[in-house]
């Protein structure tokens, strides 16, 4: 359930929180539009091979799903499920150029250009005139690592965290080590299974801003959780009380 809160503020709600947080990909970043094409494309290669009755797209993202606990999060996990999909799904016979060109698919999605999302060095100017920021994303640390630091905004942030998944442990564990509590931490970001339940759970605060592209891996079809929800990035100052 999600309750938008927008309106006239009548107080500083930034005097709440300690650090106001914020999700990478697709809150700060576009990040979704590019797997999307990808998989776009990992049809188009695959399906010729591929026996009738099965969803291309299905047994990717089921082998995305298998593949999650041993390989992560990130392009190089999503380029290896991509090739043991279409082997997997086409029974060994996809060509090895086919390989070849997945593969070279996920090799140019790690050097793709940065593309911010509107209004976010200015939201973050305002709110970190404020209040501490910290970045926490997950992934693959050495592609994160890169897209934070070429993106032009590292410098808003106290501390970027890279983690390998985003649940109530590794919250608690990123609290504790800000010297925070939870009452005074604020998390704003896309997903809400990643960015907002989790914290949520842990009596801490939460702001979803949607993006228009959802991972399949990150839906969360129902919750019964009164979730804050902005239109826009640049809608969270107001709420913060800071317009």
């Amino acid at each position: 359930m999600i309750a938008r809160s927008l309106g006239v503020m009548t107080a500083r709600r930034i005097d709440d929180f300690d650090i106001v947080a914020f999700d990478a990909d697709d809150t700060l970043w576009k990040c979704e539009d590019g797997f999307r094409s990808a998989e776009a494309r990992f049809e188009k290669l695959v399906a010729p091979f591929t026996p009738v009755g099965i969803d291309v797209l299905d047994a990717l993202h089921a082998t995305e799903k298998t593949d999650i606990p041993s390989q992560g999060y990130g392009v190089k996990a999503f380029t290896l499920s991509m090739v043991r999909a279409a082997i997997t799904m086409t029974d060994g016979a996809v060509t090895t150029d086919v390989v070849r060109q997945l593969v070279d698919l996920g090799a140019a999605m790690l050097v793709e250009q940065v593309h911010l999302l509107p209004d976010v060095p200015q939201v973050l100017e305002r709110v970190g005139s404020e209040v501490r920021l910290v970045l926490i994303t997950k992934g693959d640390l050495v592609h994160q690592t890169r897209k934070v630091t070429t993106s032009g905004i590292e410098h808003h942030f106290s501390d970027i965290e890279i983690v390998l998944e985003k649940d109530p442990p590794i919250y608690a564990r990123l609290l504790d080590r800000f010297g925070v509590d939870p009452d005074r931490f604020c998390m704003v970001g896309n997903s809400v299974r990643s960015d907002i339940l989790p914290v949520m759970a842990l009596g801490a605060h939460a702001v979803h801003i949607p993006y228009h592209l959802t991972w399949e891996l990150e839906r969360v079809d129902d919750h019964t959780e009164d979730v804050v929800a902005l239109d826009r990035l640049a809608d969270l100052p107001g709420w913060l009380g800071l317009d």
